[in-house]
């Protein structure tokens, strides 16, 4: 049995935010629409999701708000983070830097740097060389010492992954 989705009785902004985004899956899915992943068939092949709890995920972020459906190439949609799913990107990035600095023995496995100056954007979204509040967009996304190189068994999307690249911006 399923825990359920609602903490009844609990009158918290977190609580609510977590009925959102608590379920294991969901900030997986948004870290990778963050990356650039956007087509159906990617987020299952990066994230090794069940296909039919991907659709409920991306249905029931759909209803929240966070990603909308956008026409993709030919007839297939896409999926992209809304101005609320992008607000989330904090969220995902400070978890990402507990894991990096508690589980991640050989190192971050992402650094992120100021496409505008190619300085190191520390992990609340400031430039660490010019000082800017660096947007997503202006966000390039370059391996870490901790992450290793491609292998054959890894999918497409993971080699694409593993190179820099600019946040928001479509893995194909």
């Amino acid at each position: 049995m399923g825990l359920p989705r609602e903490y009844t009785n609990q009158a918290c902004s977190m609580v609510r935010a977590l009925e959102i985004v608590g379920e294991r899956w969901t900030l997986l899915i948004v870290r990778d629409a963050v990356f650039g992943v956007r087509r159906f068939s990617d987020f299952v092949e990066h994230l090794g999701i069940p296909r039919a709890v991907l659709t409920e995920r991306l249905e029931f972020l759909i209803g929240e708000g966070v990603l909308e459906r956008v026409p993709g190439p030919g007839k297939r949609s896409e999926y992209e983070l809304t101005a609320k799913g992008r607000g989330l990107w904090p969220v995902v990035r400070a978890l990402s830097a507990w894991g990096d600095e508690h589980y991640a023995p050989g190192g971050r496995r992402r650094v992120f740097v100021h496409a505008g100056c190619e300085g190191e954007v520390a992990q609340p979204g400031t430039c660490l060389r010019c000082g800017a509040e660096v947007p997503l967009a202006e966000t390039v996304m370059t391996p870490g010492p901790g992450l290793a190189p491609p292998s054959p068994e890894d999918g497409q999307v993971s080699a694409l992954l593993a190179r820099p690249r600019h946040l928001l911006q479509p893995v194909h």
